[in-house]
């Protein structure tokens, strides 16, 4: 009997091993779906432009003033202002290393003043302008991939607008007390999202494990951000968002790692630009995966259902309830959170 126990807990931790490691793997792949954004494109000449925009932004414009800048423009201020005399002599050696100070000076001087005048307010343009243009690039591709078939012949603009028309006939015919749900739900999610990154740049911080932890807590942040614009569209509750999230986060962990990887690869000002120039794509990668259909089902019908909820959300969910508990009508329209 005492073998059989062991034995049972080895065969039960491989089978959850295995379903887990399924899970990552095809949310993984689902991210990896790129070529859907090329379909959503063709059959929505919105979503065409604003992709465009997007990537003519922070591609050419925002990322090619950094490979400017580190293959032209340094390399320029290196031979006109030298960090080496050309001939070294015991007279002349002193004023030569003053001289060379002064160059040095000069040219960091320079490089800053780029970054000061033309690197940061671009990074802020592209963040402004970046974050109006995903809520665009979501809401076409949710219309792409609700009306539009592969045999669809009617031009997109014409069902854009009927759809356009219907969910402002759904808009209006909302009472107040589901606007007033709506606009507690939004404040509620950005303060979680907020408290969530101070999480994980906190955990940063922890010696040895830190990057591990961050990695892994990132890929769900960021395959949080792609799906919570669909779910936004199809109006799915967030406590009913939350659960899901929760309940399938191996396959949320798979989807958010190819987020990430630019991350770790490159320096922070040209990872910030590759991830604005990718973050597009796997928020429409997002809009037309499968992963969530079974959403609408209890949750015992969930495929992650049997590896156990993770509260992954419970330190900025507590952190959030405290700052909304200090105003008197935090109680109303916020969504609570069960664990169970």
């Amino acid at each position: 009997m005492e073998s059989r126990v062991p034995r049972n807990l080895a065969s039960s931790l491989s089978r959850k091993s295995k379903q887990a490691l399924v899970l990552w793997a095809e949310g993984f792949r689902e991210a990896c779906c790129v070529h859907r954004v090329f379909v959503y494109c063709i059959r929505s000449r919105q979503l065409a432009i604003r992709t465009g925009q997007c990537f003519l932004l922070n591609g050419f414009i925002f990322l090619g003033s950094i490979f400017l800048l580190k293959s032209v423009i340094v390399p320029a201020l290196q031979w006109i202002l030298p960090d080496q005399c050309p001939e070294s002599t015991s007279e002349g050696s002193f004023s030569c290393g003053v001289i060379m100070e002064f160059y040095s000076f000069l040219r960091l001087g320079l490089v800053q003043l780029l970054y000061v005048f033309w690197f940061f307010p671009l990074y802020i343009l592209s963040y402004i302008l970046s974050n109006i243009w995903y809520n665009d690039i979501a809401m076409h591709g949710f219309f792409a991939l609700e009306e539009y078939g592969p045999t669809t012949s009617k031009s997109s603009d014409q069902k854009e607008s009927q759809v356009s028309q219907t969910i402002v006939s759904k808009t209006k015919s909302t009472d107040f007390e589901g606007v007033m749900i709506g606009i507690a739900e939004q404040i509620y999610s950005v303060l979680l999202l907020t408290f969530f990154f101070l999480e994980i740049t906190a955990i940063g911080f922890i010696p040895y494990i830190g990057n591990t932890l961050k990695f892994l807590l990132l890929s769900w942040m960021y395959a949080y951000y792609c799906f919570e614009y669909k779910w936004n569209l199809s109006g799915l509750s967030l406590d009913k968002r939350l659960d899901f999230f929760e309940t399938n986060w191996t396959l949320f962990a798979g989807f958010g790692s190819p987020c990430v990887l630019v991350i770790f690869l490159f320096s922070p000002l040209v990872s910030y630009g590759v991830m604005a120039l990718l973050f597009p794509l796997f928020v429409l990668t997002a809009t037309g995966s499968e992963a969530d259909t079974s959403v609408s089902l209890p949750r015992t019908k969930w495929r992650g259902s049997g590896l156990g909820r993770v509260p992954i959300f419970y330190g900025a969910h507590y952190t959030s309830m405290q700052i909304l508990a200090l105003f008197p009508t935090h109680g109303r329209g916020v969504p609570g959170y069960n664990e169970s």
